[in-house]
């Protein structure tokens, strides 16, 4: 057996004298597709950050393909260009292309040479329909384009592993679907993806295993059928009748 993509074991964050992430435990396999699902102020966001070194836990290890990342010593840009993250907010360059904000991290970082890195960017954008804005910029796209452009900005240097952070949040509605589209395409080309969603329908449809985060502690995780349809906790269940609600 190979090493889980990810590990966090025993993951503790703190902001001051709040604990934003409690001893938190989770692997996520390669090729495997998990959603972390929890209220606002749950510690979703926060348990991303820490995975990308955006914070500094201050307790527990936090393992990639077996490698402490989380020890102080460990290179954080070498290990940001391990992974591929995609925030809420689309954070294209406004000055820049579609195609330069698309190959920019592979040929700075991963010194990826043009050609290459613009047909593999070509390849992507072309696959999503976005062939014909190569030369557009940003903001003459709609926002589920932009969010796209996002997303094939942080697969093109082939990650091994993807965050994806409420990438559906600032959407309107009707762009939902084009990103939550090309999330399944990802699975389906195996994807390794830890992801925070409010979008329970998306979760179930893409989702290897859910995990409820409550108070920065897992409460509970299980296949989308177990958590969604059946949660074992009244935590669980209030959290998804108040959603349902909405």
């Amino acid at each position: 057996m190979t090493a889980p993509v990810l590990q966090l074991q025993g993951v503790v964050k703190r902001f001051g004298t709040t604990t934003v992430l409690d001893r938190v435990d989770l692997s996520v396999s390669r090729h495997e597709v998990v959603a972390v699902i929890g209220a606002s102020g749950s510690g979703k966001s926060t348990l991303l950050k820490t995975v990308n070194l955006l914070e500094r836990i201050d307790d527990g290890r936090i393992l990639l393909a077996g490698d402490d990342v989380s020890d102080p010593r460990a290179d954080v840009d070498a290990t940001r260009a391990r992974i591929g993250v995609v925030f809420q907010q689309f954070n294209l360059f406004p000055h820049r292309t579609v195609l330069d904000n698309v190959t920019l991290a592979s040929r700075a970082v991963h010194k990826v040479p043009r050609a290459e890195a613009e047909a593999t960017a070509e390849h992507w954008l072309q696959r999503i329909g976005l062939g014909d804005k190569l030369k557009e910029y940003p903001d003459r796209l709609s926002g589920g384009q932009q969010q796209r452009v996002a997303i094939v900005r942080a697969i093109v240097s082939d990650p091994e592993l993807l965050l994806l952070d409420e990438i559906t949040s600032a959407l309107d509605p009707q762009l939902v679907g084009e990103v939550l589209d090309l999330v399944t395409e990802l699975k389906t080309a195996g994807s390794t993806i830890l992801m925070t969603t409010h979008e329970m329908q998306f979760a179930r449809h893409v989702a290897d295993r859910i995990v409820f985060l409550q108070q920065g502690r897992i409460l509970e995780q299980g296949t989308p059928a177990e958590v969604l349809d059946a949660p074992r906790h009244a935590e669980t269940r209030q959290f998804l009748s108040r959603l349902q609600q909405h």
